[in-house]
């Protein structure tokens, strides 16, 4: 079994510590890559860090992943809301998917209510700040651990 974890990034999330800081932070993606890979690393996994703001990479990477990673964390961005074609992708997966929301879209407008990965997610974080990466990946090390 693979010891890779895939994280994987959606449109904007490049934006991350710019933009809207009120609602998404002041951190930096490549800070979120530095503290899940440290994480991920003292639990005895390895992790691959993406983003895209192009749907079909992302599917791309998805499919890479039925290969290459025993789970997958993903925060879709906008996808979330409107993207079947990375649903589908994430049913064609095998591993573990936690879907991962830096704030609580069900605080926000009614649109982000919906999400198609939820339908496939192992689990779902929401709310959690940036931090909601690591709890992600620490239970992906913790699940992936008892297999």
């Amino acid at each position: 079994m693979s010891k890779t974890i895939f994280i994987l990034n959606g449109p904007n999330l490049n934006l991350l510590g710019k933009r809207q800081p009120e609602i998404y932070g002041a951190d930096t993606l490549a800070d979120v890559e530095t503290r899940c890979r440290a994480l991920a690393e003292s639990l005895g996994f390895a992790v691959e860090f993406f983003q895209s703001n192009h749907e079909g990479v992302i599917i791309d990477t998805i499919h890479r992943a039925r290969e290459e990673a025993a789970a997958i964390v993903i925060n879709p961005g906008a996808f979330t809301h409107t993207s079947v074609a990375i649903l589908d992708a994430l049913n064609a997966y095998d591993g573990l998917v936690f879907e991962c929301h830096i704030s609580n879209v069900h605080k926000r407008e009614p649109f982000r209510h919906h999400s198609f990965v939820s339908a496939r997610a192992d689990g779902v974080m929401a709310g959690f700040g940036t931090e909601g990466y690591e709890l992600c990946v620490r239970r992906a090390c913790s699940l992936l651990s008892k297999a």
